[in-house]
């Protein structure tokens, strides 16, 4: 099928030698925007999924543990009974020092530290929460508690990352746009190069779809190898990409290993960049046909 015969010496041009390495160049930058912007896609969402619908309430430590204790109980007592809140735990110390591994190391002492109390807050989906009355009802118990709504900086932290989506995208799109401008200007060379065996062949009775076939099929057949070769030397960088990221603490970074999902559409990269490269190239032809003949 790829090497079917053609009335065209197409392979022969000198201005395709190099069009499947442009071409996986371009695929290259393509597959790395496209694993960028399906990631952050994930994490994105499953940021809104883990931390959505979360409250954080902080209460300082004191000198009396066993006051400490029934401070934290009346807090929890108070939290289920409010209107919107679904369920309300008091975080275990074991947890809270997990969480302060990445920045103080692994350590007996961190247990001596004196650590605020925290409980964590799941809100019901469909229900308001008047924050401001809880958090003063709270500061009846003890002073100085704190109440963090995940909300607001979880809505900016998914700006952010729609922001770098979008601005990936417009890199995919210039990146096609490229790829397009050079398969025009190849298949235009291609056909002043060879306008004489053009003409030879209408005049046998050859239609201009005919030649366009021709050309698209050959383009087809470049954009293939390119996309593959693009795509073969994506994968290994997206691998040590993720390799680089696993080494470091997993609080510290999502997980930025790439799916199913996402290796299947990677994989038929090299597919689509072939069909782009035959109607570009057909197209180009029919227009420009109608002009030279």
């Amino acid at each position: 099928m790829l090497n079917r015969r053609s009335d065209l010496p197409l392979n022969k041009d000198p201005a395709t030698r190099f069009l499947p390495w442009l071409i996986a160049f371009m695929v290259y930058l393509a597959a790395l925007a496209v694993a960028g912007v399906m990631v952050l896609d994930r994490v994105s969402s499953d940021w809104e999924a883990g931390v959505s619908h979360t409250l954080t309430v902080q209460i300082p430590p004191g000198e009396d543990e066993e006051k400490d204790q029934e401070i934290l109980t009346n807090a929890l007592n108070l939290l289920n009974r409010t209107h919107g809140v679904a369920q309300a735990r008091a975080v275990p110390l074991s947890e809270v020092m997990t969480l302060l591994e990445p920045w103080l190391g692994k350590s007996d002492t961190i247990g001596n530290l004196p650590l605020p109390m925290l409980i964590d807050v799941e809100l019901a989906a469909a229900s308001a929460i008047d924050l401001p009355q809880l958090t003063r009802d709270l500061e009846k118990i003890t002073p100085g508690v704190s109440v963090d709504d995940h909300s607001v900086w979880l809505q900016r932290l998914i700006q952010l990352v729609q922001s770098i989506q979008m601005l990936a995208a417009s890199v995919l799109g210039l990146i096609g746009f490229a790829t397009v401008g050079t398969l025009v200007f190849t298949t235009r060379a291609g056909l002043a190069l060879h306008h004489p065996i053009i003409e030879t062949l209408h005049l046998i009775g050859a239609h201009d779809s005919y030649v366009g076939r021709q050309f698209g099929h050959h383009a087809m057949v470049l954009g293939l190898k390119g996309g593959v070769i693009g795509v073969g030397f994506a994968v290994p960088t997206l691998f040590v990409i993720g390799y680089l990221a696993g080494r470091l603490e997993s609080t510290l970074l999502p997980d930025l290993a790439l799916g199913l999902f996402e290796w299947t559409v990677l994989a038929i990269l090299p597919v689509i960049t072939a069909l782009i490269a035959r109607v570009t190239a057909r197209a180009t032809v029919q227009r420009r046909l109608k002009k030279m003949i």
